[in-house]
């Protein structure tokens, strides 16, 4: 049977000056299949699963010696409930590890943009226009991994290219292993 799983949804919400959260943000963790609480599409094609979080950035910025630091939060929400997985498509446990293998890599590589997001706001001098350069910034670096997520599908051909899907998780295995992870709000 050819299945497909992880047409991952990166939705990004750039929140600036307020705070609305329509789930509470998590810390990174291993994915289960119980988390994934939606409806699966009904137009999905071949698609198994779907990882659904998103980036809330939100700062404010400080006038010192004629630039601007930006104090910023920058959380990574896992969506419950636009995540899902067809359970009628899955055929047996060894299937649902590799679903649950390949969304843990979407799931990563929204890791990786927020993790990269923190590093970078919080090295960064802004001046006077800092509003653009900030949404520049975020724009930039959800841009980058944006594709990354793209470059992942089409190389694993959705999972289904065993050989790629190794190399993918031994490339998140050393990326989580050397990527100490920076705190959600950055002064």
């Amino acid at each position: 049977m050819k299945y497909l799983a992880g047409a991952v949804s990166v939705f990004v919400l750039l929140f600036i000056f307020q705070t609305v959260k329509a789930q509470s943000p998590e810390p990174y963790h291993l994915l289960s299949a119980q988390e994934f609480a939606g409806l699966p599409r009904t137009n999905s094609g071949d698609v198994v699963a779907e990882t659904n979080c998103y980036i809330d950035f939100n700062y404010h910025a400080k006038s010192e010696k004629g630039f601007y630091k930006l104090t910023s939060t920058v959380q990574l929400i896992f969506n419950r409930d636009k995540s899902w997985i067809n359970r009628k498509r899955v055929t047996s446990p060894s299937q649902m590890e590799e679903i649950m293998d390949h969304e843990q890599g979407h799931y990563f590589i929204a890791y990786m943009e927020q993790q990269e997001l923190l590093r970078t706001v919080a090295k960064t001098r802004f001046d006077a226009n800092y509003q653009n350069e900030a949404s520049a910034l975020f724009d930039r670096i959800h841009e980058k991994y944006k594709q990354l997520s793209v470059n992942y599908d089409d190389d694993t051909r959705h999972m289904l290219d065993k050989q790629q899907q190794h190399s993918w998780d031994v490339y998140f295995k050393k990326r989580l292993d050397y990527m100490p992870p920076v705190e959600m709000a950055m002064n």
